[in-house]
């Protein structure tokens, strides 16, 4: 048996989520060239959509929100070459890595130093039940929600509704709360000069792109595809963990490497739609080890074919249907609906 075939073998046997980790090791090195022709496709192509929205603002409303939309998945996509930088995934030099990260922060209105913490945070503790609160969806366990007075019932219900989470939630987010270091306003002055260094970087592209092509059309395009972008990642974030079979745990059993694998799911999308998602939806292999760059994760599941199905496979109809799951049942280990909740 050739080393390939005794490789397969092994992964046919489920090995255990941490010794995966010395597997994708190998695919963690960025390629500069790589990177940087990845960031020239996406933001080149964002900037001529946005322009031709702004300018066709002037004759049409209707195809200058259509741009607005082009625009938006590719910000969605400058968003996600930030969010590798944040993992110190899209180049060698930690420096390079931050500063794309801070300046492609200005773009998607997300303070960089403050994003990534928060999303340190997520990935430290994705699925430990104990340490919910910070860079996550608030989920509630079964028990929980059955404890809560009818206010609190009806407050949960409303911050789990569609119009909220995929709505007004994200406008919230990118719009007011970003603008703040909220969660981290007593933890150091860095937060504080990511918040308001994005904070005039915003306002200087506001300014200076409704100086030279006008305030109204200049406005509409800026918003339509800022929020846009943030309810399609919302929805990504939201899908990626929140599923019937994910993996939730207490503190004391709850394990980092195991809380990637199969609380993350894998999901599948046509290919015009992974490239403008940069392969967030190969998730679980993300999730298990982050340092590897969006751009390899792809190979990554060519060579171990067992990682295709390993974790919960989501298809975009299957997709729709998560949204209707809002709790935790330690019970049956996975995520129910309101409805199921009541007959537990």
């Amino acid at each position: 048996m050739n080393d390939m075939s005794q490789q397969v073998a092994l992964e046919a046997t489920e090995m255990p989520a941490r010794d995966w980790i010395r597997v994708l090791a190998k695919y963690r090195e960025p390629i500069a060239v790589r990177s940087l022709f990845e960031i020239a496709v996406t933001f080149i192509p964002f900037v001529l959509l946005w322009v031709s929205a702004v300018w066709v603002m002037n004759f049409s409303y209707i195809l200058g929100v259509l741009l607005s939309l082009g625009a938006a998945m590719f910000l969605v996509r400058l968003f996600l070459i930030q969010h590798d930088c944040g993992h110190g995934a899209f180049f060698k030099s930690r420096s390079a890595n931050t500063w794309v990260g801070r300046i492609l922060g200005v773009l998607t209105l997300t303070p960089y130093d403050v994003w990534r913490h928060c999303h340190s945070v997520h990935h430290s503790s994705a699925g430990n039940l104990d340490k919910r609160g910070l860079g996550d969806i608030h989920t509630l366990t079964v028990t929980e929600y059955n404890a809560l007075s009818w206010r609190k019932r009806l407050q949960y219900r409303l911050y789990r509704h569609p119009l909220v989470l995929f709505g007004l939630g994200p406008a919230y987010l990118y719009l007011l709360e970003n603008r703040l270091p909220f969660g981290l306003m007593k933890a150091g002055r860095i937060y504080w000069v990511s918040s308001m260094g994005t904070n005039l970087g915003m306002a200087a592209i506001i300014g200076l792109g409704s100086y030279f092509m006008g305030l109204v059309p200049f406005l509409i395009v800026y918003v339509v595809s800022s929020l846009a972008a943030a309810t399609i990642g919302m929805w990504l974030f939201y899908v990626q963990h929140q599923f019937e079979v994910t993996h939730w745990d207490n503190d004391e059993d709850w394990d980092v490497h195991e809380a990637a694998l199969y609380g993350s799911s894998h999901y599948v999308m046509p290919g015009i739609l992974r490239w403008l998602t940069a392969n967030i939806g190969i998730h679980h292999v993300h999730h298990l080890y982050s340092r590897i760059p969006y751009y390899r994760l792809s190979q990554v599941l060519r060579d171990h074919p067992t990682l295709e199905t390993i974790s919960r496979r989501l298809t975009m109809w299957e997709s729709f249907k998560s949204v209707k799951l809002h709790l935790w049942d330690e019970k049956t280990r996975r995520l129910v609906t309101y409805r199921e909740a009541r007959n537990i």
